[in-house]
């Protein structure tokens, strides 16, 4: 098996479809992920300043690498409009590895 750059699936959870496809599209477009899968209406049930509270939220699934989820986590935190936004990433054990270099080229920074 080719071995390829280790990439993650990161998972975040939004208000609404239209918040979701904004940041995605920034995401993609600054080079931190190289798609944003969308999922709309999701129903969270959580605890949230000391009440239970049930809400439609849409989840992404985004695809980056190790190499950019610092830069992932510290942008996703500017963008988001929740107060402590959902990211939590997996790292991708296995794949194809024509999708898996497609990840990491498309997270590659562009040299100015």
């Amino acid at each position: 098996m080719e071995i390829v750059g280790p990439a993650l699936l990161a998972i975040s959870t939004f208000p609404d479809a239209e918040v979701a496809q904004r940041v995605s599209h920034q995401l993609v477009e600054e080079r931190l992920v190289a798609c944003a899968n969308i999922l709309p209406r999701m129903q969270s049930i959580y605890r949230w300043e000391g009440k239970l509270e049930t809400s439609e939220e849409t989840v992404v699934f985004f695809k980056t690498t190790c190499e950019r989820s610092n830069d992932l986590r510290s942008r996703l935190k500017e963008l988001h409009p929740y107060d402590v936004p959902e990211l939590i990433a997996f790292e991708i054990a296995d794949g194809l590895p024509d999708y898996l270099r497609w990840i990491s080229e498309s997270c590659e920074t562009l040299a100015n």
